[in-house]
């Protein structure tokens, strides 16, 4: 378990700045917040993090399982954040678990 429902990834050791990561995984079909970091050292328009969150997951049914998928796909982004064909992929398969949970059941 945890304590609260946000996690916040550290980037301030690689290339990619938070917002960088905030624009390809949003292009992938994952909602994630740019975010400073502990003893941050690019500006806060720019940061070295970003912030996720589950709530939006969770209230939709997904489970620990469908977390461990998504995680791997923020992986494979964040490796990958320049690859159009990485983000198109990761989008499709983002859409079909997402239909897996609609938002309203008919």
């Amino acid at each position: 378990g945890t304590d609260n429902h946000l996690m916040l990834i550290d980037l301030s050791r690689r290339e990619i700045t938070g917002k960088d990561a905030e624009i390809a995984l949003d292009k992938a079909g994952i909602t994630v917040n740019k975010n400073t970091v502990p003893n941050e050292r690019r500006s806060p328009f720019i940061t070295s993090g970003v912030r996720i969150g589950t709530p939006a997951l969770t209230t939709r049914g997904m489970a620990e399982s469908d977390m461990r998928v998504i995680a791997k796909w923020i992986a494979e982004v964040l490796r990958n954040v320049h690859s159009e064909q990485v983000l198109t992929k990761t989008l499709g398969q983002v859409k079909e678990l997402c239909a897996q949970y609609p938002l309203y059941r008919r």
